[in-house]
């Protein structure tokens, strides 16, 4: 008993490491030097990967979309990070995601990044060949199908994206890793995991398993509101860098005024033991020295930054209410903007699709919220920003 007390008590004292790096542009070599000097920060390279090992750079390529929109890994965050790796003597660097819509080389095309991955000598590859893959120590998800690329590599660096999400209220670190799992699989573990907390905890095991070595959010510019690809671009003029993605996030929510505690994969993140999100638990560095979360807060803080920091309610009638389906956030679409397209469509998850043309191509598509499963991957799919979430 005394020795798994010491235990716990060292655990207790143990701390993740964060760092803010200020960037107020994206100019190259400014984005470059600040990641090298947060890499250091970190122990560098060398603490992550070795030279020999195969890596793939993820980033958040949600959907083909002008770079100035902030919908996706920013390409200068992209090079920085793929030239330190090169300069470090890692020979075999690979690009990839699987993408809310189209493919990695389709999204990336004439965005910037196709370009610098050129320059680099760092393909980008469109996953393939995916397998289920056990993981028996998942607590919401133990079995994931994950393609060649993601089985064959030896580390990952995840290039995550500083955005708002309409069922896990931010997307960053924890979020990002939903890429690896292959194609259409994706829009399966929506209705496999339909709330924000299943979601949250499958998240957590993917995680998990799959072990990113480094979690780098572009925070220069996020995205606010109607995220994750249909909201407003906002200056953040930050980089934020660590090993534990659920502190990373909890940093992030920290700056934008959002308690971590109310998004799930901060709160289920620390109790399935992936990080930590209590600020007690986390170290702030930044390139002139340690900085409290308060004074961080201060500095580079955005308190008007527009994302859901109602709070969850979880009384009796709630949950009446939640079981009956009703005063639940619903998917709807402005009729103005609406331009009939149909992605709205063929992106959701539903076998029998909880939204179609019953009133014609003539019209908008209409929901029947009996179907709905509120995973909301028609409002991100969405080109036109034409569906908000009531």
């Amino acid at each position: 008993m005394m020795g798994c007390s010491v235990r716990n008590e060292e655990f207790m004292k143990e701390k993740s490491k964060v760092i803010l790096l200020p960037c107020d542009s994206y100019r190259e070599e400014a984005v470059y030097e600040q990641l090298k000097t947060g890499i250091r920060l970190l122990g560098g390279l060398e603490a992550f990967v070795k030279k020999e090992d195969k890596i793939l750079l993820k980033p958040n390529l949600l959907k083909r979309a002008e770079v100035e929109k902030a919908v996706i890994t920013h390409p200068a965050v992209v090079k920085a990070v793929g030239r330190l790796l090169k300069e470090y003597g890692c020979r075999k660097v690979i690009l990839g995601d699987s993408c809310g819509t189209g493919t990695t080389k389709k999204v990336i095309r004439g965005t910037g990044m196709d370009q610098a991955l050129e320059e680099l000598g760092i393909p980008a590859v469109d996953f393939s060949d995916g397998k289920p893959v056990v993981y028996s120590q998942g607590i919401q998800a133990r079995e994931f199908v994950l393609p060649k690329e993601i089985r064959e590599c030896d580390s990952i660096f995840s290039l995550c994206k500083m955005k708002t999400h309409a069922l896990e209220r931010i997307t960053g670190a924890v979020k990002n890793s939903y890429g690896f799992v292959y194609g259409f699989h994706k829009a399966k573990g929506h209705t496999q995991y339909p709330s924000a907390d299943s979601f949250a905890r499958m998240l957590v095991d993917l995680n998990r398993f799959v072990r990113p070595k480094l979690y780098i959010m572009d925070g220069i510019t996020a995205m606010e509101g109607n995220g994750p690809g249909s909201g407003d671009p906002v200056s953040m003029n930050v980089l934020l860098l660590s090993a534990d993605p659920v502190a990373l996030d909890s940093v992030f929510c920290r700056l934008i005024g959002l308690d971590p505690r109310l998004v799930p994969t901060n709160d289920h993140g620390e109790k399935m033991g992936l990080g930590f999100w209590q600020t007690e638990r986390i170290s702030l560095l930044t390139p002139d020295g340690p900085l409290s979360m308060e004074e961080a807060v201060k500095t580079y803080g955005k308190p008007d930054f527009k994302v859901d920091r109602s709070a969850v309610k979880n009384g009796i009638w709630e949950k009446m209410a939640r079981a009956l389906n009703l005063f639940q956030k619903k998917p709807y679409i402005d009729k103005e903007k609406c331009i009939r397209c149909g992605i709205c469509v063929k992106s959701c998850p539903v076998p029998q699709k909880a939204l179609n043309f019953s009133k014609g191509k003539g019209q908008p598509p209409v929901y029947d919220y009996k179907k709905c499963i509120r995973c909301f991957c028609c409002q991100e799919m969405c080109p036109e920003k034409a569906i908000k979430v009531k």
